[in-house]
């Protein structure tokens, strides 16, 4: 199996995160597949993408998707004008959750108008795949763009209202022309209550590359910062999103009874907080502000004895983050949020795992890695996490898609 794929990401435009990796990655896997990105390519993804000879669209074709992407774009910027209104006022639970509905809308239309581009110049392609698809209205997705395919569904962030309850059952039976892929059984078991006709699949999203830090990297990472190869560092990667516990974290770093260096890279960033690490007596702060390019991240996790991951319990979505730190070869100090994460990571010495909330279990973890290091992640560590290789991990989503389409043809 080695021919082109299809590969619609959304948000392509926007730097960090895992999206564009695994986006590159799987166009490198398969030279000469169509990528849809109709928000434009973030400039430092750019050369990455165009390297691996992947056909880049960031404009629809024809009337119909043209004006599909029109109107996702009007009904998103009424999403933001409903959102700015809300968030001024007092409003009822309802109206205050409308403009989250609106914003459903908004990238539905938007899938659609990727999809008919997808299906004009790409109609042989042996997957169609959106890498992170909007929570609803996945039938209607497939009606509008005419094509069936695979989404990533990688979070439930927004449930359906009545509105886009009543769009969703209109599209119903266009959810056979869809499979949905969940990264995590936690992910799945959420979705499948609101979607219960909708075929899926649990299937990590993140793919190994086989990129590690090299020695030279994590030279240049202590360098870059300053920090002297005899001290401690631990990593603090991205943005601090309400599932994560930045609470934790802060207590535990006014526990500190050794001296270490905390390196925080990511947007959004609470200023207090780190003004208030900065007084701290043992913590030397270093902070990489807003998005960062992969170089700069790897330069991050280079700099790191440790990657901190610390979210409130039940949270279980993929973590990019700790993903990456397999992927890498970076060690873990890890929260017990995901009972599933806790078990593959339980006896792995590269994972320093604490009770999710206990600032104390934080502090201890912490500690460990000042007095001792641990030992990297061995090359088997994203297997362990459910990852693959690109190329595996696009011969699945052909094989995925060939069993959906062989479906279509017997009906």
């Amino acid at each position: 199996m080695t021919g082109p794929l299809v590969l619609i990401e959304p948000y392509a435009d926007r730097l960090g995160g895992h999206h564009q990796r695994t986006l590159v990655a799987l166009a490198r896997a398969r030279p000469g597949s169509l990528v849809m990105t109709l928000n434009g390519v973030a400039r430092d993804s750019a050369t990455p993408l165009w390297d691996t000879r992947a056909r880049v669209v960031v404009e629809p074709v024809g009337h119909t998707a043209a004006g599909l992407l029109a109107a996702s774009r009007l009904v998103a910027g009424a999403a933001a004008i409903g959102r700015r209104l809300v968030r001024s006022r007092r409003w009822p639970d309802r109206l205050r959750r409308l403009p989250h509905q609106i914003t459903l809308v908004a990238r539905c239309l938007a899938e659609a108008s990727a999809l008919r581009t997808a299906r004009s110049l790409q109609p042989d392609a042996d997957a169609v795949v959106i890498l992170t698809a909007s929570e609803a209205l996945h039938g209607a997705a497939a009606l509008l763009g005419r094509q069936s395919h695979l989404r990533f569904v990688h979070e439930a962030v927004t449930a359906e209202d009545t509105f886009v309850r009543l769009l969703g059952r209109l599209a119903h039976r266009h959810e056979q022309h869809v499979i949905a892929l969940y990264p995590t059984q936690d992910v799945a078991d959420q979705l499948a209550h609101a979607f219960p006709d909708l075929p899926a699949v649990v299937r990590a999203f993140s793919v190994d590359d086989s990129l590690r830090l090299t020695d030279a990297e994590r030279e240049g990472g202590r360098t870059a910062f300053g920090i002297p190869p005899t001290e401690a560092a631990v990593c603090l990667v991205g943005g601090w999103w309400p599932y994560k516990d930045i609470g934790v974290v802060d207590a535990a770093m006014n526990r500190l009874k050794e001296p270490l260096h905390l390196v925080v890279a990511g947007h959004p960033l609470d200023e207090s907080v780190l003004a208030r690490w900065r007084n701290l007596p043992l913590l030397s702060l270093h902070t990489v502000p807003g998005p960062s390019a992969e170089c700069v991240l790897r330069l991050v996790y280079g700099a790191a004895d440790a990657a901190l991951v610390a979210r409130h319990p039940g949270v279980g979505k993929e973590s990019g983050l700790i993903m990456d730190a397999a992927r890498l070869g970076v060690p873990l100090i890890v929260s017990d949020h995901d009972p599933v994460l806790t078990a593959r990571l339980h006896d792995q010495r590269w994972a320093l795992i604490f009770p999710a909330g206990d600032s104390d279990g934080l502090a201890q973890a912490l500690h460990a890695v000042i007095r001792q290091p641990p030992e990297r992640p061995g090359p088997e560590a994203p297997g362990l996490l459910g990852m693959w290789p690109a190329g595996k991990q696009a011969d699945f989503l052909v094989r995925t898609f060939t069993a959906l389409t062989a479906k279509e043809s017997r009906c």
